[in-house]
């Protein structure tokens, strides 16, 4: 569990878990699952006196839950939010019971859920063992504060909500970070699949990624109306007091949008690479069926050259005792010169018509 109180342009991270409120700032309780199972009491004793309200148990339970949906609900005291961050990592036994097979990039894709409980001085949030998010974050703001420009100061969250944006942004984030890496991946099988000359055998890794590139769609999609949800409701809260205040609100709506924005590009960018494998499949199959039909006309061909000859060598060879031809000495000449000259017309006649420029 790690504990930051954050003031104006100022946070300090702290070894324990407060007792009063902060005067002109908040706290930001980052634990894991685990710890916040085990601390359970503690933390909602600390809410109370902090916020004056706890958890309702139905929140604790998504909490705790490593398989729930990005989703939103409110109270009258507190919002929570529930977001499956999309990181490179090495996902949770109990939240990917299921073992993915295909790139090695789409098996260590990892989208955990990541709870966040904002009160008026408080943000709690929840996140699985060893998340690089609340680390990196936690470091982005120990940096900020250490450093002597005012530009650096300004960057710091206003309020727990402001918080929470900044750190699904970073989590949305981390997701475009994988998007090369991941493209690189698929591009690799869409070009074996392009290839005419190889008989492609991946087939149940490549349907395996394509569903794992539809079940991030879907999580997306799930992403994006938590968003709303939270956007929508931010519209409802009571006016601001003060000038200070509404410019607040104001910019955390704006924050907001750009976190949709972010989604939207993640949506938009899986939906390309499910329509590029998509397409690459449908090719490979339409660059069989090419192969095939220049097979059937190599064997077209050849079948109407030889027709003729065949039928030649059908009619000298009936058993009857007079047939031209069979008992003169020039005979077998004279068939054969008759037969080369079929062959070389038809061939001819198909070159004209170019059916044998369309042989490879």
């Amino acid at each position: 569990m790690r504990i930051f109180t954050i003031v104006g342009h100022s946070v300090e991270e702290v070894d324990c878990l407060p007792t009063a409120a902060v005067p002109g700032g908040f706290v930001w309780i980052a634990c894991t699952r685990d710890a916040f199972e085990a601390q359970q009491t503690a933390l909602q004793a600390t809410l109370q006196q902090l916020c004056g309200d706890t958890l309702v148990d139905l929140h604790v339970s998504d909490l705790l839950n490593p398989q729930l949906p990005s989703h939103y609900d409110y109270t009258s005291q507190y919002d929570l939010l529930v977001f499956r961050r999309l990181a490179a990592g090495q996902p949770q036994a109990d939240a990917s019971p299921r073992k993915r097979s295909g790139p090695a990039i789409l098996r260590r894709i990892d989208t955990s859920p990541v709870g966040f409980a904002v009160f008026d001085q408080v943000l709690l949030t929840v996140h699985p063992a060893d998340c690089a998010v609340r680390d990196g974050y936690a470091h982005k703001l120990l940096a900020a504060n250490a450093a002597e420009s005012k530009a650096a100061g300004a960057r710091m969250p206003a309020s727990p909500a402001d918080l929470m944006l900044r750190i699904v942004n970073l989590m949305v984030d981390g997701f475009l970070d994988l998007r090369r890496e991941l493209t690189r991946q698929l591009d690799h099988w869409q070009t074996a699949l392009l290839q005419p000359q190889a008989r492609f055998s991946n087939w149940p890794a490549l349907l395996d990624a394509r569903l794992t590139l539809h079940q991030l769609d879907e999580v997306c999609e799930d992403q994006r109306a938590a968003i709303q949800d939270w956007t929508e409701a931010v519209k409802t809260w009571p006016d601001a007091v003060d000038a200070s205040g509404a410019r607040d609100r104001e910019l955390l709506q704006v924050r907001g949008r750009d976190v949709l924005e972010h989604i939207e590009r993640v949506v938009r960018h899986v939906q390309r690479l499910e329509q590029g494998v998509e397409t690459a499949v449908q090719m490979h199959f339409n660059a069989q069926g090419n192969r095939s039909n220049d097979i059937m006309l190599t064997l077209t061909v050849l079948t109407a050259v030889f027709l003729p000859l065949n039928l030649i060598a059908g009619i000298f060879g009936m058993n009857f005792e007079f047939i031209p031809f069979v008992h003169q000495q020039t005979g077998f000449w004279w068939a054969m010169g008759s037969m080369a000259v079929i062959a070389a017309g038809l061939l001819g006649v198909f070159w004209r018509k170019r059916y044998l420029a369309q042989i490879k």
